[in-house]
Parts: structure tokens; C-alpha cells; sequence
């Protein structure tokens, strides 16, 4: 993997975890038999099971008990600090209970990339007069009775902002991929999709009915490989050509905060004449010098990308997704697709925030808050990474990308730097089996902003004792040369 961490555990480490994993199987296999054996439930006559008992295995015996550390629930706006709603301790598969305390946290866990999830001087009084004006949602879909003015508006200078022709959008970031992208199959298309794209992703691509390939996460050469091949030898059986053949990636990937390399497969795309669907979730509003995303960090021009998607979760504090591309393209998006014609209509407040966002970021609020959004996000982003290697922690990643994972490998120091770390007032998000690979359990770190030098100091500072307590500084000597390089090439590291 390129950027500054490895997706490879050392041997004892891998050892390690899968002697922990081992052991855990085979306890709670033991402990069904038992159950089956002496406390064997009735069962409804002349039924079948309506789920088989191995189905929930993993829940049952493995994540129960440890499922305090997912779900944490808050009871304030997403901003640097939030207030988490304190709960019960672990008793087996009991659930656990809303004490009525809460805990002040440090927010590493939102998406609030340039913090305008909360109160904002612009934002604000215009999503409160949209309110008023519109209502809290449309109850309808866009196809019947729910587009609204702010609608129309907000794809329209969303397509200018990205260099398209046109734009849809949708009130689900999620369902943004998995509704639109099967509209775009039809018999004999082909999708060659990066093997870590997000679920999204998967789930339109299966439910498409097309065929898929996968190549190896971020490798250009595999992916002119595949496609070299599939284009020699046709479809399957006939062997016709192939109507259409789409490559899907992402500008940053969720899960390992690196950059797609983009100009190697808009090369790729060029050359044998295939469609590109980039998925700009993490990406716009967080990269580049005015926002525009991955495109305009990594020098390419957005007219090379045939099909842009991104959400308006993230940077821009609200809910929704887009698809930006041709007019044509957009005009059949909004004669067939499910999601367009049959689900409610983002709600008026929820565009309007959006669109005062977007406008913000432009500059066309006549300030420069955009402009010092974007640029404090990246500082925050290259200082932060750059302690945290500098501790000899394994961080996944590119520079400049607000996303970072801390690699823990093994089980057991996921759990309990989660815990340590709410413990010491920093909220953090873990992921692990079957998030991610057995081997590859890790905490996943978001910098928006709205984090100050002495939040970010704050927060290292703690991951400085719970690393030094988990013994989880896996690359202090690769790391130097992450830091050098990053420094030879101007890349700012001090707040």
C-alpha cells in the first residue's frame, strides 16, 4: 500500500492476533454445545428457523463482548468537542444502558471536515429562514411533488463548481452509489471496480445484474491488465465486445485515507476507451486548494472523470449525495432511477445548508472563511500525521487527506484503545472483523477545521500513553523516512 503505513502486521503480531482469534472460535463453540446440550431452546412445530443459529455466531460470541466500543451515542453537534452519552458496562449479551451522564470528548470520530456541522454565521440563519419557508421536509419524491427551488439551485452550482454540465441529487450518500450506479448497466456492460471500494459501491455494482472484475486496491498496472484482457476476449460464451466498460474508485478511501492514483488511470481510461466513476465521498470539499476534491489536488481535469459522485455528509454538514457528469447522462439519471422518482425529497433545510456551504467554500459569501476552511484542514491534517509517525505509530494514508488509520492488528489493543482513549476524554472510531480483514483492526481517525493546535495536541498527547500502554509503535524507523520525504518536498508539518 502507498502512503505512510503498511497494511502488514509483524510475524509475532500476526501470530498473535490469529492465536487470539483461534482461541475465541473455540470458546464459543464450546460454549453453544453447552447451551445446546442443557438449555436447548423449544421450537415453534412445523417451522423452519428463520435464521440459523451460526448466522449470528460472531454477534453472539465475539462481539458482545466487546460492543461498547460501536454505537456510542451523543447528545450534541458534531463539532471539535462532543458530549457522549455515558452507558452500562458490558454484562454478556445484556444491552447496555444510558447512564444519564455524559463525557466531554474530543471529536475524532465525524466526517466534519470543515466543521459546518455546527452553528455558522452564514449557514445557519439561511437553513432557519428555508425552514420556515419550506418546511421540514417535502413528503414527496422529485419525480412527483418534491423538488423544490433550492433544488434546482443546488445542483446547478454544484455542476459549475465541479466543471460538469449537469448534476442530480439524492438524500442518501449511500444510496447515491447503490441506486444510481445500476441505472448505468444495462446487458453486456462490464465494471472493473477497485477491490476496497466502499459497500456502496459493491451493492450497486451487485445489484446492477452486470459483470464485475476486481483488481488489486490502487494498482494502475493491474487494472490495464484486466482490461487489456477483457476487451481481447469479449464477453463470456459469445465473445462479443463488450458495450460498455466502466472503472469505479474513490478519491480517498475511507477505510485507508489514501488518494486514488488518478492520473494513471484516466491515462488507463483514455487509452481503451472506458467510462470512469469516481466516487468523492471523502474527497470534495477536503482536497484541493478551493475544495474541487481529488481532481484538483492531483492536477487532473474533472472533464477526464465521465461520472462524479461525492456526498454532502462530510464537508458540507448535511445529508445527500450527487451525480455530476454529461446533461445527457443526468437527464436519463432523472427518467429512471428508483431513488429519483419513488424515495421522499432531501428536505428543503437540508439542502439550503448545502447550497450556504457551497457557497461558502466559493467565496461567494464575500469572505475568504472558505478559502482558510480548506487550508487550516490540511495544516491540521500534515501536522497531525506527522506526530503521529513521528510516535512510531503505523498510519495509513496520504498526506494532506483529513482521514487517517491507526493500525492496531490485534484485537485486543482495538478494544482497549478504545476504551482507554474515551477514559481520557478523546472519542475515536475502531473498526475491525469483518469490517476489515482479520489481520488489518484499526483505529480510523478524522481531523476537521474546527480542531485547534491544543485540540490536536491534546489528543496526541493521549495517543502517546495509550501507544506507550498498548505497545502498538510498529514503524518508528519507516517513519523517518515518510517525515524526510514530506519534508524535502515542502510539505508543511508545524502548526
Amino acid at each position: 500500500m502507498a502512503g505512510t503505513g503498511t497494511l502488514s502486521p509483524p510475524l509475532a503480531t500476526a501470530l498473535g492476533t490469529y492465536f487470539v482469534w483461534t482461541c475465541l472460535f473455540l470458546l464459543g463453540h464450546l460454549r453453544d454445545f453447552l447451551r445446546n446440550m442443557f438449555f436447548s431452546r423449544t421450537k415453534k412445530k412445523g417451522y423452519a428457523p428463520i435464521r440459523q443459529d451460526y448466522e449470528d455466531f460472531y454477534t453472539r460470541r465475539m462481539y458482545y463482548r466487546v460492543h461498547d466500543c460501536w454505537n456510542r451515542p451523543i447528545c450534541s453537534a458534531p463539532t471539535n468537542w462532543i458530549d457522549v452519552m455515558e452507558r452500562s458496562e458490558v454484562n454478556g449479551q445484556n444491552p447496555i444502558n444510558v447512564t444519564g451522564r455524559t463525557i466531554r470528548c474530543l471529536n475524532l470520530g465525524s466526517y466534519n471536515y470543515l466543521g459546518f456541522a455546527a452553528h455558522d454565521a452564514y449557514c445557519t440563519p439561511r437553513v432557519n429562514a428555508c425552514m420556515k419557508a419550506y418546511g421540514w421536509g417535502p413528503c414527496s419524491s422529485r419525480g412527483d411533488a418534491g423538488t423544490l427551488p433550492v433544488h434546482v439551485q443546488l445542483e446547478k452550482e454544484m455542476a459549475e463548481y465541479l466543471g460538469k454540465e449537469d448534476c442530480i441529487t439524492c438524500g442518501m450518500g449511500f444510496a447515491t452509489n447503490s441506486t444510481f450506479i445500476p441505472v448505468l448497466a444495462e446487458k453486456g456492460t462490464l465494471f472493473l471496480s477497485d477491490a476496497l471500494n466502499h459497500a456502496s459501491i459493491v451493492s450497486g455494482v451487485r445489484g446492477s445484474g452486470a459483470k464485475v472484475k476486481v483488481f488489486s486496491h490502487n494498482e494502475p498496472e493491474q487494472l490495464e491488465a484486466i482490461l487489456r484482457a477483457v476487451i481481447a476476449e469479449g464477453q463470456p460464451r459469445t465473445g462479443r465486445p463488450w458495450k460498455k466498460i466502466i472503472i469505479i474508485i474513490e478519491g480517498i478511501y475511507s477505510m485507508e485515507g489514501e488518494m486514488a492514483k488518478l492520473k494513471e488511470i484516466v491515462e488507463i481510461k483514455k487509452k481503451y476507451k472506458a467510462y470512469l466513476y469516481l466516487d468523492e465521498a471523502h474527497s470534495i470539499g477536503a482536497l484541493g486548494a478551493t475544495g474541487r476534491g481529488v481532481c484538483e489536488a492531483l492536477g487532473v481535469d474533472s472533464k477526464d472523470v465521465d461520472i462524479m459522485m461525492g456526498t454532502f455528509t462530510k464537508s458540507f454538514g448535511s445529508c445527500g449525495g450527487y451525480i455530476a457528469g454529461d446533461k445527457k447522462l443526468i437527464d436519463y439519471l432523472r427518467a429512471h432511477c428508483a431513488a429519483h422518482l419513488y424515495s421522499t425529497a432531501m428536505s428543503g433545510p437540508a439542502v439550503e445548508m448545502v447550497l450556504s456551504a457551497l457557497r461558502v467554500v466559493r467565496g461567494m459569501d464575500g469572505t475568504t472563511s472558505g478559502k482558510e476552511k480548506i487550508e487550516r484542514l490540511r495544516k491540521n491534517s500534515n501536522y497531525f500525521r506527522g506526530k503521529l509517525l513521528e510516535m512510531g505509530l503505523n498510519v495509513l494514508g496520504d498526506w494532506d487527506s483529513p482521514v487517517m488509520p491507526i493500525m492496531m492488528f490485534k484485537p485486543t489493543s482495538l478494544v482497549a484503545c478504545s476504551r482507554e482513549m474515551l477514559k481520557r476524554g478523546v472519542a475515536v472510531v475502531v473498526v475491525g472483523f469483518p469490517a476489515t480483514p482479520l489481520l488489518t483492526a484499526r483505529v480510523r481517525v478524522c481531523i476537521s477545521a474546527c480542531h485547534t493546535k491544543e485540540d490536536l495536541d491534546f489528543a496526541l498527547d493521549m495517543f502517546r500513553d495509550v501507544g506507550n500502554l498498548l505497545g502498538i509503535a510498529y514503524r518508528s524507523k519507516d517513519n523517518l523516512k515518510h517525515l524526510t520525504a514530506a519534508r524535502n518536498s515542502g510539505i508543511e508539518l508545524m502548526l
